[in-house]
């Protein structure tokens, strides 16, 4: 809620996820770890959009009957140009939407490597560019 949501429902929780059935018209996917996208299709409505901007290299399987009498659509990105960034960005300051980051330097990039492997990272790691002068 601090970020600039108006609700949070962990996915974690039936109760909250079955309470919100069918009641999204859209749903980004960011996560890149394998992981169950029926749930997440179940809670589109008619016409609702899936749209997937992670990927897990491994195959995942599809219930497509909940796509078929959903009228929902699952579709993918990989990332967009400079102008849909700044639209995003232009959406997110319009709507006050923040984000929580890790900022490190360059020098800290194995470090957060190592860190990445052992999933020992809450937020994305940001390079703070101007750390590249003092290489």
């Amino acid at each position: 809620m601090r970020l600039g949501a108006d609700e949070v429902i962990v996915s974690r929780n039936e109760v909250e996820m079955q309470k919100h059935g069918g009641t999204f018209d859209i749903y980004l996917e960011t996560v890149s770890a394998q992981h169950d996208l029926n749930a997440y299709i179940n809670q589109l409505g008619a016409d609702g959009m899936l749209t997937l901007v992670g990927a897990s290299g491994e195959p995942t399987p599809v219930a497509t009957l909940g796509l078929l009498f959903g009228r929902r659509n699952l579709s993918g990105s990989i990332i967009g140009g400079i102008a849909e960034t700044q639209e995003m960005l232009d959406f997110y300051s319009k709507h006050s939407i923040t984000s929580e980051i890790e900022l490190i330097s360059i020098q800290q990039v194995n470090e957060a490597y190592e860190r990445l492997e052992k999933s020992d990272v809450k937020y994305r790691f940001v390079i703070n560019m101007a750390s590249l002068k003092l290489e």
